[in-house]
Parts: structure tokens; C-alpha cells; sequence
């Protein structure tokens, strides 16, 4: 009797587990990479240390991916991050954690996490193609019957094309999202599915870089701000805030924290609405108890000109920026800063105001939002609730999340999920 089979489509972090976990069980696995090799992407993921996934409790890690976080309950129940963790341990390859509760390699490098997962996919039996690009999906009567796949090869100077179809009786879409398109993540994934039938919730870049109004963030270029805390209003009101590390750049802010904003920024943008960050300098000291250190300052060194005293206050960097938007004359001594200046100073510290005018395009996004719409896509199997015999994995799904190792272990645990259930439904 004729083995049945399951193709993947794409060699990420989601395919490479969804393959060899179908291989595992048994299955004739198939998989197809339209680059010249797996993992592309997955080698520069956490600045190529590789930030596998994070130690937060499970309703904590859901919490992290927003109203759709939900989907993912059933996939992270059964492959978590003690399992995780325990499976690069068997593969020989060690973890550490981190701040904020961050799971690397013990190496920092993440080519280690991908030369594992290439050899354990030999072992289990993968046959694993690269530069097969695939450019349709096949479907008859409502049931996923193969791929077809265009080949480039190149000899002797001449270039060509040649098309293939491989037949399947399931297939699994791992294709990744739209960021990152030199890596092969093009959004080939949102094409195939809906093709299928699949509606597709419009994608755009999530954990981006933000563009702000004005010259302040390009004045304050490479400044580092740590321990910060940044309010977001959208149309004037207050919509979340994040607490850490934030970083200016030549055209406006990036960093830990706004990348965490930067989902909802980059939604109130795309309907027009106005978005304001709002930094407070000081969060460690509330409105009386910042009023009572500037007046400790004033007092003990009222000889000093302002900008002298600011430099116990800020980096150096941003004093300029304080001059001018406080309207504080800079050779202004401190026994002659009136009460309205050092109100208008205890404001500005604790509510550094820009405005966002834009945000970075796909190839500056760490990952991208939207994608196959989760409704029509079975929690429990990956399955499509559509087309027989196809699943999904990975960033083509309608589900995104903060920074932090949570995006990753969502793709390995999807992948997890979707390959062993591809090969249980084959079976």
C-alpha cells in the first residue's frame, strides 16, 4: 500500500517543527523551502541569539498576543515552554534565561537552534527540498490533493524555470508572514490560503519602528533610554503604556517598548486617528515627590545656571530638547527659577510629548499582524475548516504578540500541533 504524505510549505521555525513532527509519526514528510536553505529568518531572530520563548505563566503569555491570544490556548497547552525548552536540551541545545524572563541559547547563536533542527529533521526522515517555490495549491471537491512548484536551477550561465506538481494528502502552510523579505517571507502564505477560500485579515508590520513628527528624535539619534516609562493617547486618549528600554533613531523611536506599542499605534494610524507618546523621564517619583527633589536641587545649588543643573537630571543628549520645550533661559540661576518654571520643568519630565506620523515598512518589522483568519482554523489541529487535509502554522495565522520570545514559541507550538495532526489525519 502506497505511503500516504504531508507536504510543508516553508522552512521556518514553524515548518521545521510541524515537518519533523509529522515524520515522527510516521509519515512520508515532504519539505518544500523556496530559499537556497531552511531557517533564514530564524538565524537572525533575537539579533542572532535567538530568543526562543519566555518563562511567563500561560494565561501571562497569552495575555501577550492581545484578543486573539485566545486561539492559541489549546496549541501552548499541549507544547509549552518547559517542552520547549526540554526538546532543544534532547537536540543538544542548551538555555538560558534572562531579563524579563527570556529564554536564549547558551551560545547566542541562533544558527545552533537551526543546524538542530535541520539534522533532527534528517533523522526523522524529512526530505527537505530548497529553492521549490510553491505557486499554487491543489484542491479537488474540498480536499487538499498537492502543490505545484516552479524550480530555478542555473548551469553553465543559463538560467531556468521548471515546474513540478508533488502530490500530498495534506498539506501544511508555514510560509511565515510578510517581514524580513529577503529572508523568503514575501507572503506567499496569504496567497496559497486564499486561493483556498481562506479570508485573509489585511497584514501589516507589527514590533516596528515608529516615525515621529519634527526634528527631536533625529537631534536625539542612538539616545538610550532605560527604565522609562511611555504613555500612548490615541485622539487624546490614554490606550496603553509600556515600561523599559526605548532607543531614538534618525527618523523617530524604536527600542523594546514601542516596539510592544507599535501594534496599536500602527492600527490608530491606518484609520487616521492622531497618536501622541507620552515618556515620563521619571517614573520612579510621582508628581509631589519629583516637586520635592527639584526643590532640594534649586536650593542647594542656587548658583548654579539651569543647564548646569540639569545634568543631574538628564543624559546630556536631551538638556537642548528640555531648554526648549520648557522655555527655561538656560543661564537662568537656580535661586531665580520661579514656582510657574519649575511646575512647567516637573511637566515636562513626566510628559515628554512626540508625535507619531508613521511607522517603518515590512522589511524593518520583526513580524507581521493579520493573516489567515483564525475563525476558519480548528485551535485543537491546525486544520482548516474548509479544505480537507490542509493546516497551518506559524505567522501566516492572525496572530501576533509582544516582544520577548512569545511570537516564537507560538510558531513552535502551532508547528508542533500542525504537524502531528496532519499525520494523525493522514493516518
Amino acid at each position: 500500500m502506497k505511503k500516504k504524505k504531508v507536504i510543508v510549505v516553508g522552512g521556518g521555525a514553524a515548518g521545521l517543527m510541524a515537518a519533523g513532527q509529522a515524520a515522527d509519526l510516521g509519515a512520508e514528510t515532504l519539505l518544500l523551502e523556496k530559499m537556497n536553505r531552511p531557517g533564514r529568518k530564524l538565524r537572525i531572530t533575537g539579533k542572532g541569539r535567538c530568543n526562543l520563548t519566555n518563562i511567563a505563566a500561560l494565561p501571562e503569555f497569552i495575555a501577550h498576543f492581545g484578543p486573539n491570544g485566545r486561539f492559541l490556548r489549546q496549541a501552548l497547552s499541549r507544547f509549552f515552554t518547559p517542552d520547549l525548552v526540554a526538546f532543544f536540551e534532547e537536540l543538544g541545545v542548551r538555555t538560558v534565561t534572562e531579563r524579563g524572563g527570556r529564554i536564549f541559547t547558551a551560545s547566542d547563536k541562533a544558527l545552533e537552534v537551526v543546524d538542530a533542527l535541520v539534522q533532527w529533521n534528517r533523522e526523522c526522515g524529512v526530505t527537505l527540498r530548497t529553492r521549490r517555490q510553491v505557486e499554487e495549491l491543489l484542491v479537488e471537491e474540498g480536499r487538499v490533493v498537492g502543490v505545484r512548484v516552479l524550480r530555478g536551477s542555473s548551469r553553465k550561465g543559463r538560467s531556468s524555470v521548471e515546474q513540478r506538481v508533488y502530490n500530498a494528502d495534506a498539506v501544511i502552510i508555514a510560509t511565515g508572514g510578510a517581514s524580513y523579505p529577503d529572508t523568503g517571507s514575501t507572503g506567499d502564505g496569504y496567497r496559497l490560503s486564499e486561493s483556498a477560500g481562506h479570508t485573509i485579515v489585511p497584514i501589516r508590520p507589527a514590533l516596528v519602528p515608529l516615525e515621529t513628527a519634527g526634528d527631536i528624535a533625529p537631534r536625539l539619534r542612538n539616545l538610550h533610554l532605560r527604565g522609562v516609562n511611555v504613555r500612548m493617547r490615541i485622539n487624546g486618549k490614554k490606550k496603553a503604556e509600556a515600561f523599559g528600554e526605548m532607543i531614538f533613531t534618525h527618523f523617530g523611536l524604536s527600542g523594546p517598548i514601542i516596539l510592544s506599542l507599535s501594534r496599536q499605534v500602527v492600527d490608530a494610524l491606518r484609520l487616521g486617528r492622531k497618536v501622541i507618546l507620552s515618556v515620563d523621564l521619571k517614573p520612579a517619583l510621582d508628581e509631589h515627590k519629583l516637586d520635592m527633589r527639584l526643590l532640594r536641587d534649586l536650593d542647594k545649588h542656587g548658583k548654579r545656571q539651569f543647564r548646569m543643573l540639569l545634568i543631574g537630571l538628564l543624559p546630556r543628549k536631551l538638556i537642548p530638547i528640555c531648554i526648549e520645550m520648557t522655555g527655561i533661559p538656560p543661564d537662568r540661576k537656580g535661586s531665580q527659577i520661579t514656582a510657574q518654571e519649575r511646575r512647567q520643568l516637573r511637566m515636562w519630565l513626566k510628559n515628554f510629548q512626540m508625535y507619531v506620523s508613521g511607522y517603518r515598512p515590512f522589511t524593518e518589522a520583526i513580524i507581521t499582524a493579520g493573516g489567515v483568519d483564525t475563525r476558519e482554523v480548528d485551535p485543537r489541529t491546525m486544520a482548516s475548516r474548509l479544505v480537507k487535509g490542509l493546516f497551518f502554522a506559524g505567522e501566516v495565522l492572525d496572530v501576533d504578540g509582544d516582544t520577548g520570545g512569545y511570537n516564537l514559541q507560538a510558531s513552535f507550538s502551532t508547528g508542533w500541533v500542525a504537524g502531528r495532526s496532519a499525520a494523525l489525519y493522514i493516518g
